[in-house]
């Protein structure tokens, strides 16, 4: 399947762009935060796709990063959440405040998308964590610290959870979590900087 396509941005439509490359134009379906991104028309894009393919045809999902991506990619594996529905939460909620979401059984953050209801975040936040667990099992490494009596391990141990949960691997997600901790960030600001240290 398509892991990204890069080339020249043509169009940009209610909830959609055009990209050409090799003589090819694709339609691709983006979140609403890709428009406030997006270079002028004609300018050079990388998007990261992912293909949906159904018996009446195939769409194409796009994103501007892979973490984006990798969300949209756990959340259409929740039994009734579909491509749209999962659109529309990627266009809502940031990478890193899903991962703190899950994790807190925070089901405000996510009925405050549209057509997202409480049954179905309720789902999200089930599916997901178990499925984590079965994957991660109970433990998590902890991050090994010189002056770890300084830095409380269950917010560096969040913070890797949550990276975990987008789809990392324990050993990316530490890696990450180390190089931005620092004990005066919040939980969200750890993790979201530990995504950009991934994306970098």
């Amino acid at each position: 399947m398509l892991a990204f396509i890069k080339g020249i941005l043509q169009a940009k439509t209610n909830d959609s762009v055009i990209v050409e490359t090799g003589g090819l134009g694709f339609s691709i379906v983006v979140p609403l935060t890709a428009f406030e991104k997006l270079p002028e028309t004609g300018s050079e894009v990388k998007i990261y796709t992912y293909t949906h393919i159904r018996e009446d045809g195939w769409s194409l999902y796009g994103f501007l990063n892979d973490d984006e991506l990798k969300m949209f990619e756990q959340l259409i594996k929740v039994s009734g959440v579909g491509p749209k529905a999962a659109m529309s939460l990627v266009s809502y909620i940031s990478p890193s405040h899903f991962g703190l979401a899950v994790l807190t059984d925070d089901v405000d953050a996510f009925v405050k998308v549209p057509g997202i209801g409480k049954k179905t975040a309720q789902r999200i936040i089930l599916e997901l964590k178990d499925k984590f667990k079965k994957e991660q099992g109970k433990e998590i490494k902890s991050l090994t610290f010189a002056d770890v009596s300084e830095k409380p391990e269950n917010k560096i141990h969040d913070a890797v959870s949550a990276l975990m949960m987008l789809g990392y691997s324990s050993q990316q997600a530490n890696a990450a979590v180390a190089s931005v901790y620092s004990a005066e960030k919040d939980l969200e600001t750890i993790i979201r900087d530990a995504l950009k240290s991934l994306a970098g």
